[in-house]
């Protein structure tokens, strides 16, 4: 029995020798692919925890530059650098969101998401390589890459109320460039004039404009 023991053992060591270093390589192909990749253009699949599915098409430039707009024609998402704003046009407004703390930080920025790669925890399903993390939020992240060309094929997060986000995508092409005004954020004056229906801005007006009638 003891013999038999040791067997299994030394079988155990001999194939965890070889499966360690093939799992560091499969990181080291993602990095590398990562590495010749500046922009993308995808169209995409959001699922949330309602069962709400939306689809549209999105132009990724790294770092931090991604426009997606929805197939219902009344949303975009827009992400500058640090800003994020998700527009919706059916009710004419916008809405402002920071990114510092969140995934869009980690996925967005190359060189976070390189980092991420190497710290996360690898998982092989058939064709696809799941990356799994937890953030200091207790948010679940998991990024997806193609098992055979290593491209991205998207992401699921949880966040510490189990609410749920998957985001899957399919690229149709890598590296076209793009204008950075692709990307831009209406400004707030702008905003403002969309929502109110401002005609004129900094206009100047007599204080008399806005006296009130004294009663006699």
């Amino acid at each position: 029995m003891k013999k038999l023991k040791y067997i299994f053992i030394y079988i155990f060591i001999c194939l965890s020798a070889d499966y360690y270093p093939l799992l560091a390589n499969e990181k080291e192909n993602i990095i590398d692919r990562l590495n010749i990749t500046n922009s993308l253009k995808f169209d995409f699949s959001q699922n949330t925890n309602n069962n709400i599915v939306e689809k549209g098409h999105c132009f990724l430039l790294f770092p931090k530059k991604l426009k997606c707009i929805y197939n219902n024609g009344n949303k975009e998402l827009l992400l500058n650098d640090n800003k994020l704003a998700i527009i919706q046009k059916r009710y004419n407004k916008i809405y402002f969101y920071p990114v510092s703390k969140s995934f869009f930080n980690k996925v967005f920025d190359k060189r976070k998401l390189k980092k991420l790669v190497q710290v996360s925890v690898l998982k092989v399903v058939n064709d696809e390589i799941q990356l799994m993390t937890t953030d200091g939020d207790n948010q679940k992240i998991t990024i997806l890459f193609n098992k055979n060309n290593y491209n991205l094929l998207g992401w699921k997060v949880e966040d510490q109320f189990k609410n749920n986000i998957v985001f899957l995508i399919n690229i149709e092409k890598i590296n076209e460039k793009y204008e950075t005004e692709l990307f831009d954020i209406p400004k707030i004056n702008q905003k403002l004039k969309n929502l109110l229906n401002i005609e004129r801005i900094n206009e100047k007006y007599e204080t008399e404009l806005f006296d009130i009638p004294k009663i006699n």
